[in-house]
């Protein structure tokens, strides 16, 4: 089974892709009819920087064993995109002292996507952003625009032919919100739901109907301007935050909280022979 990590600068979201356990079906429908196996378990962490290797292989060691599963005999391949440095060299570190028998990806300069990338400098490019734009291409083969919505929302853009071509990157919620209320005294911390109205009744309405409708105008006015510079294409979410925002939104048409580590998964079947599986 292939253990994936989607790690983000905020959250760090696991993914274990094999037989679904009897109170974890496919969590994403990605099983495909040839007997490949589909997501299995998942989980989200704090993405904490200043874990050593040791702690990162506890924490694995006790997901796993709340669905009483073995680390060791479960796992028989590792894949990782990370978007904080630090912690992918920790992560490193922990595969090479208690997995080097297993099969290791990390995305990044040199791991073989199968997507060409027509990035100015292909190597700016995240793994995260790599592994979504792949993901999306092979859930929904054609040109698309994935809307993933975390720390930052980012904007992906593939072709119709497979090619990453580029997007936007903007302030996610989340940091909007820090700001907020660092710069404002008077404001509160507010529990991100739908308000009564977008008329809100409340400063904590007011800050909820600001953020859900505002940052939903801002996915639709994004994926306007590139929608007239690419033409037609399907437009997906992920992110943690994309099942509140993407409801509310004109144009996202998919909901994808796993597309990430289906990507991952695909760009380490490209990088090592066989199924990890």
């Amino acid at each position: 089974m292939l253990l994936a990590m989607d790690v983000g600068n905020t959250e760090t979201v696991i993914g274990l892709f094999g037989p679904a356990g009897p109170n974890s079906p496919d969590a994403m429908g990605f099983a495909r009819a040839n007997n490949e196996h589909g997501l299995a378990f998942h989980w989200r962490i704090s993405t904490v920087a200043e874990r050593t290797p040791d702690e990162h292989a506890m924490v694995l060691t006790q997901l796993l064993d709340l669905e009483g599963l073995d680390l060791r005999a479960a796992v028989s391949a590792m894949a990782i995109c990370s978007s904080a440095p630090t912690v992918t060299t920790q992560l490193r570190r922990m595969a090479n002292r208690w997995f080097s028998n297993l099969d290791l990806t990390v995305i990044g300069p040199g791991t073989k996507s199968g997507m060409p990338i027509l990035y100015d400098n292909p190597r700016e490019v995240g793994a995260d952003r790599i592994a979504d734009a792949v993901g999306a291409y092979d859930l929904y083969p054609g040109a698309s625009i994935v809307v993933d919505m975390g720390t930052a929302t980012v904007f992906d853009v593939v072709s119709a032919k497979g090619e990453y071509l580029g997007g936007a990157i903007a302030p996610g919620v989340a940091i909007s919100l820090e700001a907020l209320y660092a710069q404002a005294s008077a404001l509160r911390s507010v529990e991100l739901v739908r308000p009564r109205s977008v008329i809100g009744r409340s400063t904590v309405e007011s800050i909820q109907s600001g953020v859900l409708y505002g940052f939903a105008a801002q996915v639709d006015g994004v994926v306007e301007r590139i929608l007239e510079e690419l033409g037609e294409a399907t437009v997906i979410a992920t992110g943690g935050l994309a099942g509140l925002i993407a409801p509310h939104t004109k144009h996202v048409e998919h909901v994808e909280p796993w597309l990430t580590l289906h990507g991952l998964r695909i760009v380490h079947e490209r990088n090592h022979s066989g199924d990890a599986s």
